[in-house]
């Protein structure tokens, strides 16, 4: 039977070159991966996964938390994770919490266990509560790393993979600012989310930047869901006089209002402008089309994995968070306010 040393002979390489192959593929030159496939190949070899996860106490098993499976932004986000556990041989448990914590019994049996490698935690509500704390170190549960935003305290110090949220609410803003929009409103998420508080400061940033006010009737938090966007919709609707445009947290409230608006006889975008957030799957096919910022999904999921990887393999990551870049999506339902 081959083993790693024929493999690293045949390739010409060190056994440690072709052990980073196997264990971090995105370290090595292409050419180098190309040699050692080959090799590999030549030499028949096959890696005893069971016998190497008995030798380093390892499960091969990521547990994903997940808020709720129904936030379809988090579904772009979980293909990159499952594509790069895939090349690495781990296995996915996903637990959604359905925006709960859970009872630490639980926890201490899921997460502070070996039945998981690594613990990626999705979104932006933590299941922990005290179960950190009552862990007692790092040492009695795997390898943590937050995935999109962080929004609570016991979460904000794990490695992070993550959009500039106030970068890119400020981006939004100044695009409705830059059509003429002076009177703008901004539904945001849960007013105690760290997430929806640095969206709320690009928005201040940019209203104060170009001197308008951000006056505190236009600024009511919400729980990213469609209903919370009609809703809210439906009071600023009662403003006299309303905004002439509207900046929500996420697609999906962003699409309640552009019902809202137009069940009540408005327009989109003549009477009133809606920017969203996320550039979800249906953003582009809403009617009319959804002005959104874009968060890259499956690249911050294929981040979040590789560098969770390293974690287990005991490479140093860095603390502060890993900025992906957002991108601002024009679409239909943005224009110059009506004079």
């Amino acid at each position: 039977m081959s083993s790693v040393k024929d493999v690293a002979k045949s390739a010409g390489v060190s056994t440690a070159t072709v052990s980073r192959y196997f264990n971090a593929p995105e370290q090595l030159r292409e050419s180098t991966r190309n040699k050692v496939t080959a090799a590999i190949k030549m030499t028949g070899y096959s890696m005893n996964s069971l016998a190497r996860n008995f030798r380093r106490g390892k499960s091969n098993v990521i547990v994903v938390v997940i808020p709720s499976i129904g936030v379809p932004h988090f579904g772009d986000v979980l293909k990159g994770i499952e594509t790069v556990a895939r090349e690495k041989g781990f296995s996915i448990m996903i637990i959604d919490t359905q925006f709960n914590t859970m009872p630490f019994d639980k926890m201490a049996n899921t997460f502070f266990s070996n039945q998981a490698d690594g613990i990626i935690l999705l979104g932006s509500v933590s299941p922990f509560k005290d179960a950190l704390s009552r862990s007692n170190s790092s040492k009695s549960h795997p390898p943590i790393i937050v995935s999109c935003e962080n929004a609570t305290p016991d979460i904000s110090n794990f490695p992070s993979v993550r959009i500039d949220n106030e970068a890119a609410s400020t981006a939004a803003t100044e695009h409705l600012i830059a059509l003429g929009h002076q009177k703008i409103a901004f539904i945001s998420g849960s007013l105690s989310s760290s997430v929806s508080g640095e969206r709320e400061v690009g928005y201040r940033l940019a209203m104060n930047k170009h001197n308008l006010p951000t006056l505190e009737d236009l600024i009511t938090g919400g729980n990213l869901t469609i209903e919370d966007g009609r809703r809210i919709t439906r009071r600023l609707l009662n403003q006299s006089p309303r905004p002439t445009a509207i900046l929500c947290a996420n697609d999906e409230m962003a699409l309640g209002s552009i019902y809202e608006i137009k069940n009540s006889g408005l327009k989109v975008p003549e009477d009133i402008s809606v920017i969203g957030f996320d550039n979800i799957r249906y953003a582009e096919i809403s009617d009319p089309p959804l002005t959104t910022i874009a968060q890259p999904g499956e690249e911050i999921g294929e981040k979040t994995m590789y560098q969770l990887c390293h974690i287990i393999e005991g490479l140093e990551v860095k603390s502060t968070p890993s900025i992906v870049p957002h991108q601002l999506i024009i679409r239909s339902s943005t224009s110059a306010p009506t004079k």
